[in-house]
């Protein structure tokens, strides 16, 4: 079992996109059993899969251990692939987590359900702080999608700042440029300064995402888009075999 955490400490970077269409990608191109676990209280990755937050709220009493997370799964409509979706509760899972004072109680929550699941999928919040932290200790990869911007690279800058700082042996990360837009000047320059970094391209069929309330792959598979999310996830894929070799 492998951990993939979706992170950024900046919003509006495409971190919910990405994180949906890699756990399609696990599911559906490399066959393998897949949890997408949305821990963003926003409930958009759960959202994009037509589901909608449940109205008792339980997502938070997986992390204080009033209910299990196999209780909680929702199945997506795709093969090999389930979500654990996120609520209004998870506002609170920061400050839970540090009351109970359990820092790898994520890395711990994850290793019991790889009973059950091949690769887990995090649409981490955007967020520094102990779930940020916790996503980290429980990962081992980290995917920071970044829109060609001074903001979104300076968030970058940011993450790596705190890894270096408070973490000794910290999973490796995967820049990934999303949004881009070729005709755009600031776009190309920062194609150019990071040749090796994959790119997501903005579409309008990965907008779409949103109405059709389902992945690119269920209704655009030959799109462009889809192809760069899926040359993405054989990336990941290679980094988590040589990694575990």
């Amino acid at each position: 079992m492998a951990v993939i955490a979706v992170y950024s400490v900046k919003g509006g970077v495409g971190k919910t996109t990405v994180a949906a269409n890699l756990a399609w990608c696990s599911a559906a191109i490399s066959k393998r059993q897949t949890l997408l676990w949305d821990l963003d209280a926003a409930g958009g990755a759960g959202f994009l899969f037509g589901i909608d937050p449940p109205k008792r709220k339980p997502a938070l009493s997986v992390f204080s251990q009033t209910k299990s997370a196999a209780e909680l799964v929702w199945a997506s409509g795709v093969e090999n692939l389930d979500i654990l979706p996120a609520d209004e509760s998870l506002r609170s899972l920061d400050s839970l987590l540090v009351s109970i004072g359990k820092r790898k109680r994520l890395a711990k929550l994850a290793e019991a359900l790889s009973r059950e699941y091949d690769r887990i999928v995090l649409d981490c919040p955007p967020v520094l702080n102990e779930l940020s932290a916790q996503a980290i200790r429980a990962s081992d990869i980290i995917i920071v999608p970044l829109p060609p911007s001074p903001l979104a690279f300076r968030a970058l800058d940011t993450i790596v700042s705190d890894l270096q700082s408070n973490f000794k042996n910290h999973p490796p990360i995967l820049p990934v440029l999303s949004m881009v837009d070729m005709r755009r000047t600031l776009h190309r320059e920062a194609r150019e300064a990071a040749p090796d970094w994959p790119v997501i391209p903005m579409a309008s069929v990965v907008e779409q995402m949103a109405a059709r309330r389902e992945p690119l792959g269920c209704y655009a598979p030959n799109s462009p888009a889809n192809q760069a999310f899926t040359r993405l996830w054989a990336a990941i894929e290679k980094k988590l075999i040589s990694r575990k070799a």
